[in-house]
């Protein structure tokens, strides 16, 4: 079972968010604690400064991309997909971390700062690797936090088609188990990419009242 760090110093919550504003505050830092009661308070971490340098921001997008257990979407041809690759757990975290890292893609926030940081929550049981390989390589991915019922998405990564979109569908499949509809998986940010997965919009108000059913829940058992 993971490890309950120590507690943060920082009070992170949403008493200043506004309506339709992400950015909810600045400052803090990436301490393990900090981190954990931020996710359970309904934020997240990214960078301000030019490619993820200078003061932390804490997010809390308004409206929240997520993706509930009867909204998973699966193509024919991504189940065909599907088979081509091998789905691995936990076996690779901070090479998932460093190619969602790529500075040649979006995830230049992912600073060694934030890599040391995530990878000192996965050596406590907390984050997690959904990785997809092919022919003993490691060709896509992604990564992020379980807590409870909540699976806090942060990046992914793909090196092969359709190696990134097979990843979430394992996630997915190993998040919703058990069938209880309470479980979310976050995503912070719809885009077009996840919406073909079936990922939906929900008002922060929505998410913050899922997210307090969601912590109550056991962890999967693919984390536990």
């Amino acid at each position: 079972m993971p490890v309950e760090p120590e507690p943060s110093r920082w009070q992170l919550d949403l008493s200043q968010a506004q309506p339709e504003e992400d950015l909810v505050g600045v400052g803090a830092d990436l301490e393990p604690g900090t981190l954990l009661r931020a996710y359970r308070a309904g934020l997240f971490p990214m960078g301000l400064g030019r490619h993820g340098r200078g003061p932390i921001g804490w997010w809390s997008p308004d409206p929240r991309g997520v993706l509930l257990p009867s909204d998973l979407k699966v193509s024919r041809s991504l189940r065909k997909s599907c088979r081509r690759f091998e789905v691995r757990v936990d076996t690779a975290f901070t090479d998932v971390m460093r190619a969602c890292a790529d500075p040649g893609r979006d995830g230049r926030w992912i600073t060694p700062a934030v890599v040391r940081a995530y990878t000192a929550l996965h050596e406590l049981g907390w984050a997690h690797s959904i990785e997809t390989w092919q022919d003993g390589e490691l060709v896509g991915g992604l990564y992020g936090l379980a807590v409870g019922g909540l699976f806090a998405g942060e990046s992914m990564f793909h090196h092969a088609t359709d190696a990134s979109k097979v990843a979430l569908v394992a996630l997915a499949e190993r998040v919703f188990a058990d069938g209880d509809p309470d479980r979310v998986i976050d995503v912070q940010w719809s885009t077009p990419h996840l919406q073909s997965l079936g990922v939906t919009e929900i008002p922060r108000e929505e998410y913050v009242a899922r997210l307090d059913r969601a912590l109550a829940l056991p962890l999967p058992a693919a984390f536990a």
